[in-house]
Formats: C-alpha cells, sequence, structure tokens
C-alpha cells in the first residue's frame, strides 16, 4: 500500500495524533506478553496480532516478542469469556478483535458478558467485507452471484465466519436484502475466521467465501482466488486492488469496513493499560507502523483509550439496531 492511502483515515474515522507522545516506560512491560487470536491460524485476527508483535519490537516497545496464541470457538466467544472469567487482571495478555467481534456482542452471542466487560485498548487498522470465488467460477460479478440466488437460494453454499447474524452472514444479507431475496433461504457454512474460508473455498467445498480483503489478498496475488465486489466506499487506490469493483458501483448499496485492535481484562489496572495505551499511541504514530500495517493490507484507522471505548459501545448499539432489523433479537 503507498503512503496517499493515509488521506483514508478521514474517511473512516481515524484520528490523528498530534503533540507529544508519551513513550512506554520499559520498567513496567509485562512480563510474558501474549496475543491471543480467537480463530484458526491465517485469518484476520492471526494477521492483527501478528501485526503488533512486529510492530511492538522494531518501535523497542517491547524487548521481546509477544508470543502469538490460537483459541478459537464463537468467532471470538470463548476467548472473550476466557479472559474475563479466568484472566481477567492478565496485563501481559492482548486479545484481537474485529468488527465482527462487536456485532457478535450487540446480538448477546458472548454468553452473560456483554461490551462493558473488558477494557478496549486500541484499534489499529481497517479492512473491508469483501465476496470471494474460486479463480475459475462461473460467477464474474455480484450481479451473476444474485441471479443465481434469486433462481435458487439455496443451490449456492456460502461460507461465513460464524453462524446467522455474524459479520460474513450480515454481509450476505445485505446482499439478499438488496436483491429481494429472504437471507434466511441461503445456504451456509459456519467456519472459523477467514483462514478456513479460504481453506473451504479453494478445496471446493463451498462456492462462494464472505470474508474481508485482507484475508483475501495472497489468495488473489497467486491467481487462486477473486473478488466480486469489496464493501467499501469507492475502489481502494492500491495497485493490486484497483481492479476489485465495489458492490456501490455495482449497484448494491453497501458498505462494511473492518476494523481490527485489541483489548485487555476487565480488572487489569489503571497503570497497566496505560503502559499499554501509551505503547500504541506511540506505534500508531510511527511511519514504520504505517509500512508494517500497509503490508498486510490494512488502511488507517488509529484509536485508542476512552475515545475508543466510546466508538465500541457507539457501534454496539447501532450493530443491535441492524440486528433487530433482520429479525435476529428482539
Amino acid at each position: 500500500m503507498n503512503l496517499s492511502l493515509r488521506k483514508v483515515a478521514l474517511a473512516v474515522g481515524c484520528l490523528v495524533f498530534a503533540g507529544p507522545l508519551l513513550a512506554a516506560d520499559a520498567s513496567k512491560e509485562p512480563k510474558r506478553p501474549e496475543c491471543i487470536a480467537p480463530a484458526a491460524p491465517g485469518g484476520g485476527f492471526d494477521l492483527t496480532c501478528k501485526l503488533a508483535q512486529s510492530a511492538l519490537v522494531n518501535e523497542k516497545l517491547l524487548t521481546k516478542p509477544m508470543r502469538v496464541t490460537y483459541m478459537p470457538g464463537g468467532v471470538g466467544a470463548v476467548a472473550y469469556n476466557a479472559v474475563v472469567a479466568q484472566r481477567p487482571a492478565d496485563a501481559g495478555t492482548l486479545v484481537a478483535w474485529s468488527s465482527g467481534s462487536l456485532l457478535n456482542l450487540a446480538q448477546g452471542k458472548f454468553g452473560r458478558f456483554d461490551e462493558t466487560n473488558v477494557r478496549w485498548l486500541a484499534a489499529v487498522g481497517t479492512s473491508y467485507g469483501a465476496i470471494a470465488v474460486k479463480s475459475d467460477s462461473p460467477y464474474k460479478n455480484l450481479d451473476d452471484l444474485v441471479q443465481a440466488l434469486k433462481k435458487d437460494p439455496g443451490s449456492v453454499v456460502i461460507g461465513s465466519g460464524g453462524t446467522v447474524g455474524s459479520q460474513d452472514w450480515m454481509q450476505t444479507a445485505l446482499i439478499a436484502k438488496a436483491a429481494g431475496i429472504d437471507p434466511r433461504k441461503l445456504r451456509y457454512v459456519a467456519l472459523e475466521g477467514g483462514g478456513e474460508i479460504a481453506t473451504a473455498l479453494l478445496g471446493g467445498h463451498i462456492q462462494v467465501g464472505s470474508t474481508d480483503i485482507s484475508d483475501s489478498m495472497p489468495h488473489i496475488q497467486s491467481g487462486d482466488m477473486r473478488l466480486l465486489a469489496v464493501f467499501s466506499d469507492k475502489r481502494l487506490d492500491e495497485p493490486e486492488m484497483k481492479d476489485i469493483p465495489t458492490a456501490v458501483e455495482q449497484g448494491y448499496d453497501i458498505r462494511w469496513p473492518v476494523v481490527r485492535g485489541f483489548y485487555l481484562g476487565p480488572k487489569v489496572t489503571d497503570a497497566e493499560y496505560e503502559w499499554w495505551k501509551n505503547a500504541f499511541d506511540k506505534l500508531l504514530a510511527s511511519e514504520d507502523f504505517a509500512k508494517l500495517r500497509d503490508q498486510r493490507e490494512l488502511f488507517p484507522f488509529a484509536m485508542t483509550g476512552p475515545e475508543l471505548d466510546a466508538y465500541v459501545k457507539k457501534q454496539v448499539a447501532d450493530y443491535k439496531m441492524l440486528a433487530k432489523e433482520f429479525g435476529l433479537i428482539q
């Protein structure tokens, strides 16, 4: 990604950091830092953890890399419950989250815990939802897919991260709604994140993947996969992305940014939380971090601390309204 993409920040609500930034206090550095990716390896949560793993060491904010561990289940629910209930005061443990996590929270899919039960730490970038097919798929554009769904909604096997009501499900539900199709008639296979979606798609187990552009780009570049649409406002100004059409330009007014970031357990102390916040404030202002983020096909979106907490809670409220519209909650 080129540096002109910094301008995208305003469009997606990215904060511009100004003024002096506090360096992280090395004496308070967590002893055994860990990043939990709440899905199988290879998807967006994995990407998010590994971005922070590299960047925090490169910026000398950590003296040794965080280890990345995987805790799949419930598209984030297992990790959320484990941290809140079993490791609430572990200041060394970050957990990756995405907009999909917030959508699931809005629907009560994380059990007895809600968006108030963790300490929202940082948002470090955004991707966009996308609809993927194998390179030899008969569907050449979004309308080809819509026509097939109109003819027989159950004839197309769609892989999505999570079950009905998940972020990936919502993307195809919005397509179905725009086309006058009942989204509950679509045929879904629930998978754990972008890595499993890509594996199932390339293995021929599903015909369409509802995913995001960051997860998809390695397979796009290898020639194994195509994107029928990306859910951004306009085409993404990148050499490898500029030919991918948006849903909007194909007549489907659907936009779905996928913000990515980290949270901490609810009983992490204020001092420990501030150490991490200062580290991420410094990181997010770094040009070296911007290059690492761009290499991982993420676009600018930087937010930490109380501002992020307010953003998360507003997003959850908005997602609740959307879930009610689709009859997913009362």
